[in-house]
């Protein structure tokens, strides 16, 4: 690398790294704990309750019910953990502060969703078997109760800060339960009506489905966050391509897309521009690009000149896909 193309990179990397940083949500994370609190409070409270009127229902849809409730329980507490945590500085080689600390209990809670619904298709399927005698009345009460409580609560979650992924999770759980408590107060129905005892291993085959169907997406989600995958929708090799459609880029390598956190997108990459033109002005219209058209407002770029007209790789260690500029890869296939 000459001394021109290391002294255009230096001010690139002092003043231009492309750190804007625009994560605010719109809501305060004091508003955010205190409507978290507000909905763990309505779950826990509720959870106890369902536990007591299960037992004494021997109704296993309403047990499944407030395991389910459990796990929603736990995605709150370690949001708001989460919250705390993330609000602290970066310390010694915590360069990114505890941001991931979300996507570890986002997994946590996934993974305990997945354990969860396995356990209670196994009870289910026991009891369609050998169907023991089930409380209608206290199951279809407590149904449409839980569906009160869960209105409550997703309400109050719905105002929180819903690009957090375990803020998500926790309300699509609960989002969830709406639905698990309208086949809980139906089963009940059934049961009180007919006798049907099987309708209530029925419901919680249901509430087993929709543990396991967010088990799942948490889990590809936080997974996608801690391998460092691009966010989803965004292609890494046709914004490579966008990026050398900008005018005076001849090259990048080493392109990275990836997210810190969940909401917190970053790139990174390496540029070649043609000699002559103003490795900062171009590194501008870069960093424009990436921010309006993809939301990427955290970039780290290395900007560099190009040498000869049809550059090599300045990096003899670089990772993934290598862009060109079209009228430079159509000159190297011509010159072939």
């Amino acid at each position: 690398m000459g001394k021109e193309a290391v002294d255009a990179a230096r001010p690139a990397a002092a003043a231009g790294h492309g750190h804007g940083h625009g994560h605010g949500h719109g809501v305060s994370a004091d508003a955010d704990r205190k409507l978290l609190s507000g909905a763990l409070a309505l779950i826990l409270a509720f959870m106890a309750a369902e536990v007591v009127v299960g037992f004494a229902a021997g109704s296993l849809a309403l047990i499944t019910d407030a395991a389910h409730m459990l796990t929603d329980a736990i995605a709150i507490a370690l949001a708001l953990l989460a919250i705390r945590l993330a609000a602290r500085p970066p310390v010694g080689g915590f360069t990114y502060g505890f941001k991931r600390v979300e996507i570890l209990s986002a997994q946590a809670n996934g993974i305990t969703l997945l354990l969860l619904a396995v356990f209670f298709v196994y009870e289910s399927v026991q009891r369609m078997i050998h169907p023991p005698e089930v409380e209608g009345v206290l199951v279809l009460v407590t149904g449409v109760v839980g569906i009160f409580v869960n209105l409550a609560a997703t309400w109050l979650i719905s105002r929180a800060n819903r690009s957090s992924l375990n803020v998500e999770g926790a309300f699509q759980h609960i989002l969830n339960d709406l639905f698990a408590f309208i086949a809980t107060a139906a089963a009940g129905l059934v049961v009180l009506l007919t006798g049907f005892t099987r309708a209530d291993s029925i419901a919680a085959l249901i509430v087993a489905a929709l543990m396991l169907k967010a088990g799942i997406e948490l889990v590809r989600a936080s997974g996608r966050i801690f391998l460092e995958a691009a966010p989803a929708g965004l292609d890494p090799a046709a914004l490579g391509r966008e990026l050398c459609s900008v005018e005076g880029v001849v090259e990048i390598h080493d392109l990275h897309v990836w997210e810190i956190t969940s909401g917190e997108p970053a790139a990174s990459a390496h540029i070649l521009v043609r000699e002559g033109l103003d490795c900062h002005l171009i590194r501008e219209q870069v960093e424009k690009l990436l921010a309006e058209r993809h939301h990427l407002t955290h970039s780290t770029l290395q900007v560099d000149h190009a040498s000869g007209d049809t550059p090599e790789l300045h990096c003899s260690d670089s990772h993934g896909i290598v862009h060109r500029a079209p009228d430079v890869e159509n000159g190297a296939a011509a010159s072939t």
